[in-house]
């Protein structure tokens, strides 16, 4: 049996803290920057599975021949670039091999070091990754590989927690998408300036069951005990299926914001 799409009634939305109203996310140090973003070494397949498209005008923010994605994941933005090469890299060899299972020519690479020739690429994509890279090394690596006119554009997929009360509870129970307010900036160092900057707003429809799946890809679940899974797991279930009163196979749309920055060289 089809269930429609369904939004929660007014009447179970939750008590909630106020939305994130920082900058961009925060790590205590370097080095536990690293350990975060190194829970990405594992759980590629899922993350392939579950993890929302982009929308289709992000290629087209920076043109060219030659394109290359960084921190590419499993390609969810790299296989949708219009460009007549497209390359990726990401750190990760789970990501790598999901990125290779799908043709695409790749390798393991950080933004720091992006291995490729100078003045080689029209166009660099980086979604969904920027806040695990060293902003300022990064733009510096960025200004070496880029063709004289070529652009970067920095990508994110965030859920929206300001477009309804029970998604910002959904998205903490999950560990997930309230991490920097909808007005932020990335850190972008020079000789690069964000030259341009574009917004979108749309839905994706899942399964309430599927919203599991969407948590397991997650860096806080991978890197969690199996203590803290179960905790995650029954405080899901009682949100979804008694809070909520969803049933299994119910289907409810989860709104998103994509947020779009385009780099260019500084002019002045």
């Amino acid at each position: 049996m089809t269930h429609q799409p369904l939004q929660p009634s007014p009447e179970h939305y939750p008590s909630y803290r106020p939305p994130s109203r920082k900058q961009n996310p925060r790590f205590a140090t370097a080095q536990h920057k690293e350990t975060l973003a190194k829970a990405f070494h594992a759980g590629a397949d899922l993350y392939d599975e579950i993890r929302p498209e982009y929308p289709s005008f992000i290629g087209k923010l920076a043109s060219g021949k030659r394109a290359l994605d960084i921190g590419a994941g499993t390609g969810k933005l790299t296989l949708s670039l219009p460009h007549d090469l497209v390359f990726a890299c990401d750190p990760s060899p789970d990501m790598v091999r999901v990125l290779q299972s799908h043709g695409i020519s790749c390798w393991r690479g950080t933004a720091e070091d992006l291995a490729v020739a100078s003045g080689s690429i029209d166009a660099v994509f980086c979604a969904q990754a920027w806040h695990w890279v060293d902003a300022q090394a990064t733009c510096l690596e960025l200004d070496r590989v880029l063709t004289p006119g070529g652009k970067a554009v920095l990508v994110w997929n965030t859920i929206d927690v300001h477009a309804d009360p029970w998604v910002l509870r959904l998205t903490r129970i999950m560990h997930s998408g309230d991490v920097q307010r909808p007005d932020f900036k990335p850190e972008v160092h020079q000789p690069l300036v964000i030259s341009e900057e574009h917004h979108d707003f749309w839905q994706q429809t899942l399964k309430a069951e599927q919203l599991h799946t969407l948590m397991h890809s997650r860096s806080y679940w991978l890197r969690a005990n199996e203590k803290t899974r179960q905790r995650m797991t029954a405080n899901l279930n009682w949100y979804l299926y008694e809070h909520m009163g969803f049933q299994p196979g119910t289907e409810v749309k989860i709104p998103y914001r994509t947020d779009a920055f385009v780099l260019s060289r500084y002019a002045g």
